[in-house]
């Protein structure tokens, strides 16, 4: 069994990549206290002493890097399944479905995880007091649209079959309520439509949505109620615009990135979250609605053109696959995506762990192996600084470690807690 409680944790013969941008050390030592602190991360040569009754992973050269965030998923539903279409009516299954999921994206190397709309704020603390193991969870519970827009999937008699996904608002009042609706049922952040979608059925990508009054009363409302972040789904142009000016924290899809919404974001800071995984994955003639088949072709040259743009201007990109519009578990392929689009490999591997942290506010604990951060630990198979794409196979990730709790070994762990466990 793997050992579910904490104890002083050391990693030996390591090639570290600690998430800050600096070069990879290797033979380094991370050692981590029984509260999974991390103490000391770095050369071998520098390490403190062992201390007695210490769990030790022998990494074996492999390379260990921070866990790593998606921010842009949606856990609660299945990978192809849109709301109203997944299979899932018994809501005891979709429990145990959605659990899985948790389970399948912490064993792809995902420590947290940004929902964006479709899971409860149950899911959250049933991981924080231990009831079931998956990435710690950001959610926005629900998304707020409004009628006709990307949230809106009612059936044509107006049969809401959204389950749970879609706050409506068709008005300034409406959006403030919306979002106090939201909060009292737990989320940690607010998501706002600015634009239509892909694959929702009575809009396109370059329609807009949300007034640009209306989500600076999203905005407002966050602020008023913690400082809460509100991301944007964004993907034409002129709604990204509508966005960046309300005030949001991050642009999510962002297809339509131009040079007047990458001098809007710079200026003011915000997140980029590109979802790429969309674009690369998943286009099926045979398996999607024809609307949405038309809509993927058409913008998927648009998009990696607008984010190679916004990648060589220097925006702050943190890493997102949108997973249910494609693959749960394989989280990790987004890097390789952002490395295509012109990233050097260590700059996707900081998107994806100090940045994405920087978005979510956990930067302080989370992103980086350096002393005084929490353990949160992948023990990857390969140099993804050589080839990005082995971090994108599952199989690869040989470690899962969150707050020095090991979730994921490639074998039970030594009886011994002193003894070496290979990497």
């Amino acid at each position: 069994m793997i050992p579910s409680t904490p104890s002083d944790l050391r990693i030996v013969r390591a090639r570290l990549i600690d998430g800050t941008g600096g070069a990879p050390v290797d033979d380094a030592v991370l050692c981590a206290d029984a509260t999974g602190v991390i103490g000391y991360a770095g050369p071998a040569a520098g390490a403190p002493a062992a201390v007695p009754g210490e769990r030790v992973i022998d990494a074996g050269g492999r390379t260990v890097l921070p866990g790593f965030f998606d921010c842009h998923v949606h856990l609660g539903f299945a990978a192809g399944r849109p709301p109203g279409r997944r299979g899932e009516e018994d809501p005891v299954h979709l429990v145990f479905d959605t659990a899985r999921r948790l389970r399948m994206t912490l064993d792809a190397g995902i420590t947290s995880a940004r929902d964006l709309a479709g899971l409860p704020a149950g899911y959250r603390t049933a991981v924080e007091t231990g009831r079931i193991e998956g990435p710690r969870i950001h959610t926005a519970v629900r998304v707020i649209s409004h009628t006709g827009g990307h949230g809106d999937v009612r059936l044509p008699d107006g049969t809401d079959v959204s389950q749970g996904m879609t706050e409506f608002a068709d008005s300034v009042d409406e959006v403030r309520l919306g979002v106090r609706r939201v909060l009292r049922e737990g989320a940690d952040l607010i998501k706002v439509c600015a634009t239509g979608g892909m694959g929702s059925p009575y809009d396109q990508p370059d329609d807009e949505e949300l007034l640009e009054e209306e989500i600076r009363a999203a905005v407002d409302e966050a602020r008023r109620h913690g400082g809460k972040a509100v991301a944007a789904h964004a993907q034409g142009t002129a709604g990204i615009l509508t966005a960046l000016r309300a005030g949001v924290t991050s642009i999510e899809h962002g297809y339509g990135l131009d040079d007047r919404a990458c001098d809007l974001a710079g200026e003011r800071g915000v997140f980029v979250v590109p979802t790429l995984s969309t674009v690369y994955l998943g286009i099926d003639k045979d398996a999607m609605p024809d609307y949405h088949y038309q809509k993927k072709v058409r913008w998927s040259g648009i998009t990696k053109t607008n984010i190679a743009r916004a990648i060589d201007r220097g925006l702050r990109f943190a890493m997102g696959t949108d997973a249910a519009v494609g693959p749960h578990g394989r989280n990790l392929l987004e890097l390789s995506y952002l490395v295509d689009l012109g990233m050097t490999p260590m700059d996707a591997i900081v998107a994806g762990t100090r940045t994405s942290a920087e978005l979510l506010g956990v930067d302080d604990r989370l992103g980086t192996l350096t002393p005084g951060m929490v353990a949160d630990i992948v023990i990857c198979a390969g140099d993804p600084l050589a080839d990005i794409g082995v971090l994108g196979e599952p199989d690869n990730i040989h470690y899962v470690i969150q707050q020095g709790v090991v979730r994921k070994a490639p074998t039970a762990l030594s009886s011994d807690p002193s003894g070496p466990d290979q990497a």
